[in-house]
């Protein structure tokens, strides 16, 4: 499949999905709230669309309104000050940086590595950096990428990987390699997480040939929680990282990005270049600093309720849907709809909107937002904003929505 194909699978266009919810292109937040053609009185709202959605509660609101500040440009901010040198010793680094996002994070990594127009840097085909951050290396940093192909747990073939290390510097016929990114967990394979042997061989591949290794740790939070292992026996094989304080670990906004003290130095230029310096930014930090401290433990419930909710959809008599139980590792589920009458689109516009028949049915109207995804699947999402509670309530809706689909289908025959 090209890499032109990617946009059209991943953001669908919005007359394909008739501008529903719960059915918009990938990253469209838009307008989650709405009763459909019945008016339900009785709404819950289940949003499964990504862990992007999190809210910070009572207690990170006041930690954030609480918090002492600084000029962070100039050094001074106190709480950003603390969140770096906390998330340094938790990621066993030397230092860190706090940015605005992970797409910043990875943006200012490439740059730090790569610091030569036309170098090079080698991604995984499926990984959130090549695909969703805008070229941004090659817009921003002229940093050229080349592909390895992304295997449905996340990982790489090295031999493949190392046939795309270029060689014969200073041949004026091609790019420099500098820069192996990986990704943890993947985002587009359905919160994989990556094997430690596999980050093992990577690295040593990386020292052997001289280039440095990035990790795009959106989510590897996820990835420790799910491994047993705290996150610096992850990030130990690689020589930075961008991590995000968002998502399952619940902070409004921020990530932080580690490695080395010189790296970190060249950062702040990068941040700074880039619009990313925000001074009194001890406002947000705090909320970071309450993330990492107190919210990576609770990340082990959301992998139970996706778990919960597969081996619903694997229940579901007569069978409708296809879940590999062994790919439900984290926080993403990836699921299809094997009946060919009932396309992605149109099950996650049905869940998304409160059907004939449903409150008499279930007590109440349930509205479950969630996404067509990649390769004819659906993507859901579970995090601190879902409950087991709510768990249940989106496997009713499953199962409501299932019966009235088969039920339609043998009227119709």
């Amino acid at each position: 499949m090209s890499l032109r194909a990617f946009p059209r699978l991943f953001l669908r266009p919005r007359q394909q999905l008739r501008a529903r919810g719960s059915a918009r292109g990938y990253y469209n937040t838009g307008g989650a709230r709405y009763a459909g053609p019945g008016g339900a009185v009785h709404l819950r709202v289940v949003d499964l669309r990504s862990d992007t959605v999190t809210k910070p509660g009572p207690a990170m609101r006041r930690a954030m309104a609480e918090a002492e500040v600084g000029d962070d440009v100039k050094g001074e901010d106190p709480t950003v000050n603390d969140l770096q040198k906390t998330a340094a010793e938790m990621f066993g680094m030397e230092a860190a940086l706090f940015v605005p996002s992970g797409t910043m994070g990875n943006l200012i990594a490439v740059m730090a590595h790569c610091r030569e127009r036309g170098d090079e840097m080698i991604v995984g085909d499926l990984s959130h950096l090549h695909v969703y951050e805008q070229g941004g290396s090659a817009q921003l940093a002229g940093v050229h990428a080349t592909t390895v192909t992304t295997r449905p747990d996340g990982s790489f073939d090295l031999k493949q990987l190392e046939s795309k290390i270029r060689h014969g510097y200073p041949d004026p016929h091609y790019p420099r390699s500098r820069l192996i990114c990986v990704e943890n967990t993947h985002n587009i394979q359905g919160g994989r997480v990556l094997p430690l042997h596999f980050l093992q061989d990577v690295r040593a591949l990386a020292d052997q040939h001289g280039l440095a290794l990035h990790m795009d740790g959106a989510r590897v939070m996820n990835a420790a929680v799910a491994q047993g292992v705290p996150v610096a026996a992850i990030l130990q094989h690689v020589h930075t990282a961008s991590v995000c304080l968002s998502k399952g670990l619940g902070a409004p906004v921020g990530s932080v990005l580690a490695g080395p003290q010189d790296f970190i130095s060249r950062a702040v230029r990068c941040r700074k270049a880039l619009g990313g310096g925000m001074r009194q930014a001890g406002i947000i930090a705090a909320a970071g600093k309450l993330s990492l401290q107190e919210m990576v433990g609770r990340l082990e419930e959301d992998h139970h309720n996706v778990k919960t909710f597969a081996q619903a959809l694997i229940d579901c008599q007569p069978p409708l849907f296809a879940v590999d139980m062994a790919a439900v590792e984290t926080n993403i589920l990836r699921f299809r709809v094997e009946d060919p009458t009932l396309s992605p689109e149109e099950f996650c516009a049905r869940m998304g909107q409160v059907g004939e028949g449903e409150e008499a049915a279930l007590g109440q109207g349930i509205q479950v937002l969630m996404y067509p995804h990649v390769e004819n699947s659906i993507r859901a999402v579970w995090h601190l904003g879902i409950s087991p509670e709510d768990t249940q309530l989106a496997i009713q809706k499953m199962q409501f929505v299932a019966s009235q689909h088969l039920k339609g289908k043998v009227e119709t025959q």
